[in-house]
């Protein structure tokens, strides 16, 4: 029993739910992309509501549904039911042993209407957010006191990332529908594998660092107990994407939706700290700096220069703790995780977002499409609070609080 808040999650099960067929054991090394990545933790959440072709059936039912689709699925999906081990070298590998996901039952004396939806630190990390106590990837189904039910999945973002996560959800629930795989998974490490390049993109030099380089952690915290990282939901409106998108595109650039929304929350930030020029974003042109990176040259430079570095990681400059250059977050794009194909039978979902903590300074942003099909976007963002509070009251016609009035 986990008892957060003013309402309680009680834990009736959990079991390793394993593939429906014994696979051979057997190491899957990591490719240089996933090398570079520290150890953490992503969660994503779908909230579905109780409806009237539900009355016949009962939450023992929907499990039944999820756990017998879930060990067919990993058939296609076996990485996922392995885990983590390291080399000779130090190198983290996953042993593929189908040792299982684990899968966690709950029940939550709260109604769907009655959750803090627009604090997830509050209404979803400890309660509808499993951890993951062994393998790569953990799943909770949650029933609510209203009939509703929260599924959500934890994974370690090192094995799984947004697309080969949105690629696991559409086939279990096709599994879960009895429908054909639409889309397999590829496990090629042979696409990644490095081609020893003599020139490397000097833009790679500039983003990334060997373990070795970076600065000592600091003893003491660096922020005030009331400017730390925390996380929110919003959701922002079609009307005022397409506004913010129109806004970019006035020079006659056309300018994606991503890229628009992406400037227009880094000069927010940069607001935010005033004339502290010196700790301001300077991430303001941003389609310019895309232009640098979203190319097949850049990936294979970052493959090749992990390689010149092995075993040693590299890692992101953005991760580094305490860093001089002002605030840094990252702003990825959930467009890949199609919400509304995550159907196991019972209708799409109200919504879903992510949940990604991440430690120290860095902060992360990702926009969802909302499930409905409406152009409106579910906003997770984890920030400063104090970047936080900012928004909040300089944009509030933007960034509106997710309740369960919206969801409506």
């Amino acid at each position: 029993m986990v008892t957060k808040g003013e309402f309680t999650v009680t834990v009736s099960r959990k079991e390793a739910v394993a593939a429906a067929v014994p696979l051979p054991e057997y190491w899957l090394p990591f490719s240089n992309m996933d090398l570079i990545l520290p150890p953490v933790n992503a969660g994503c959440f779908f909230w579905y509501k109780k409806t009237e072709l539900d009355n016949n059936n009962n939450f023992a039912s929907f499990v039944g549904v999820l756990k017998k689709s879930l060990a067919e699925v990993l058939l296609l999906y076996y990485a996922l039911a392995g885990e983590i081990m390291f080399n000779s070298v130090g190198e983290p590998e996953l042993l593929c042993n189908n040792r299982g996901v684990e899968f966690v039952e709950a029940y939550a004396n709260v109604e769907l209407r009655e959750l803090d939806l627009h604090n997830p630190d509050e209404s979803i990390k400890g309660k509808f957010m499993p951890q993951i106590n062994f393998g790569v990837l953990s799943v909770q189904a949650t029933e609510l006191k209203c009939g509703g039910i929260v599924v959500a999945c934890n994974s370690d973002h090192r094995i799984v990332d947004l697309y080969s996560i949105n690629l696991f959800l559409i086939s279990w629930t096709e599994i879960a529908q009895s429908k054909p795989i639409s889309s397999p998974p590829c496990f090629r490490r042979s696409l990644l594998n490095p081609k020893r390049r003599h020139s490397i993109d000097p833009t790679v030099d500039a983003m990334y660092v060997p373990i070795s380089k970076l600065p000592p952690r600091p003893t003491e915290p660096q922020q005030a107990n009331d400017d730390h990282n925390i996380s929110r939901i919003y959701y922002v409106t079609n009307d005022k994407i397409n506004e913010i998108n129109a806004l970019a595109s006035a020079n006659g650039s056309k300018r994606t939706k991503f890229e628009s929304f992406s400037a227009y929350l880094w000069k927010m930030v940069a607001k935010c700290y005033g004339s502290n020029k010196e700790k301001v974003s300077k991430m303001e042109k941003v389609q310019g700096f895309l232009g640098t990176v979203v190319t097949e040259d850049h990936f294979v430079g970052l493959i090749d220069r992990i390689e010149t570095h092995r075993p040693e990681p590299i890692l992101s400059k953005m991760y580094i703790n305490g860093s001089d250059d002002g605030p840094t977050f990252f702003v990825s794009s959930g467009k890949g995780l199609e919400t509304s194909k995550v159907d196991f039978g019972w209708g799409k979902p109200m919504i879903g977002s992510c949940y990604f903590p991440l430690e120290d300074n860095a902060g992360y942003v990702m926009p969802i499409p909302n499930p409905i099909g409406n152009g409106d976007w579910v906003v997770y963002m984890h920030l400063l609070k104090k970047q936080l509070d900012f928004i909040e009251a300089e944009a509030s016609d933007v960034f509106t609080p997710l309740t369960f009035e919206y969801l409506n």
